[in-house]
């Protein structure tokens, strides 16, 4: 099956769950549903019969059913908070094991609906008040305040001309809503935001970094989160590296904050879609959380921008998916009570003449799309 329409996604959603559009009256639209944390669901450069951009799990969202460990609903940016896993993990009850058997996305970001505090035509203002505690027994009190709008031709940093394009963003504000302080010796937390997109042969993540000796930034990537990742599936090359973004095996990748730009994408060959993810990320950068699946020796050496392949998580054994994601986070958030901090991050979708495109690319992304298709030799 070829990529749906957004009027597909929307009829396929929308008897089983609120939907809150935003538009430009004219061809952008994003589509937003607070009862599923809030997350875009996906968007569209070309009005209702343009391509849905987002992955959307149209079975899971019309079946109505909880899972226990995740429900992977979709959406082109969902709201989760990190760390995942280590000593301050927050998707680990204490002592078990950090294999996919007891991993398990807490209650409040990934079943319980955000409550509406403000809409217009092209914005929406979603809270929620919530607990949880992490791996070490810490308990977080916590409000989340998230606008999500849509972004204006005056506001986009790319030349317009000749190119249809959507862009929206999420501004999300974390608070310290408990008596306590959040301190690095109990654990941290980081805004964590995920967008799930269509996989394709012909799908390429693209994370241009700082280049430089690894005795001053260390590794230019991180892929050991569920095994090294192979050379076929992942090419690192001088200021940018390429992963594939094909939903056929299980897999994730990180840029440490020494090595981080503030921007990633991704080319769809077959579809010539070209994405922008753009982020606020803090000079110097700051601590990170840890979101690696052991006990840690650094529980604040973490990523700043992730990217992770769906495939089977074992043989035999159907993928969540399929999909890929985008990925971005906050600095560790060391708050007192009271005190809050706040995470952007932009979504931008770009079709027109590949000339055009590849001006984009090599602007923003460090590459030409000739040398990302080069990179696994699609297109």
């Amino acid at each position: 099956m070829g990529v749906p329409t957004f009027q597909d996604d929307l009829n396929a959603v929308k008897n089983h769950t609120d939907i809150h559009l935003l538009s430009d009256g004219k061809s952008r639209e994003v589509a937003v549903a607070p009862l599923l944390q809030g997350r875009v669901l996906t968007s569209t450069l070309g009005g209702p019969e343009g391509l849905s951009h987002g992955w959307v799990n149209r079975e899971h969202i019309a079946l109505g059913k909880i899972l226990s460990h995740f429900n992977p609903y979709g959406g082109e940016d969902r709201f989760w908070l990190g760390p995942e896993g280590g000593q301050y993990g927050l998707y680990f009850a204490p002592g078990v094991p950090f294999d996919l058997e007891h991993s398990y996305v807490p209650t409040p970001f990934d079943r319980e609906p955000f409550e509406v505090a403000g809409k217009s035509p092209t914005s929406i203002r979603l809270r929620k008040n919530t607990s949880f505690k992490n791996y070490s027994g810490f308990e977080f009190f916590a409000g989340v305040d998230r606008e999500i709008r849509l972004i204006g031709k005056e506001e986009v940093e790319f030349d317009q001309e000749g190119l249809a394009w959507v862009a929206f963003e999420s501004v999300n504000t974390l608070t310290n809503r408990g008596k306590s302080p959040w301190q690095t010796e109990t654990g941290l937390l980081s805004i964590w935001i995920l967008g799930m997109f269509q996989p394709s042969p012909h799908s390429t993540v693209i994370i241009p970094f700082l280049d430089g000796p690894e005795g001053s930034l260390g590794p230019r990537v991180n892929d050991s989160y569920f095994g090294k990742v192979s050379g076929d599936r992942l090419k690192v090359g001088s200021g940018v590296l390429f992963f594939k973004g094909d939903g056929q095996y299980r897999s994730k990748i990180g840029v440490s904050p020494l090595r981080a730009k503030p921007v990633l994408g991704a080319w769809d060959a077959q579809n010539e879609i070209l994405t922008l993810v753009k982020y606020s990320l803090p000079q110097p950068a700051g601590k990170y959380v840890n979101s690696m699946w052991e006990i840690q020796a650094d529980p604040y050496g973490g990523d700043v921008v992730n990217s992770y392949n769906d495939g089977p998580p074992a043989p035999g054994v159907k993928p969540e998916g399929p999909f890929f994601e985008l990925e971005t986070s906050s600095p560790a958030a060391a708050l007192s009570p009271g005190q809050s901090v706040t995470h952007r991050h932009q979504t931008i979708h770009l079709k027109g003449e590949r000339k055009l495109l590849d001006r984009v690319a090599q602007t923003w992304l460090n590459c030409s799309l000739a040398e990302v298709e080069g990179a696994f030799s699609v297109g």
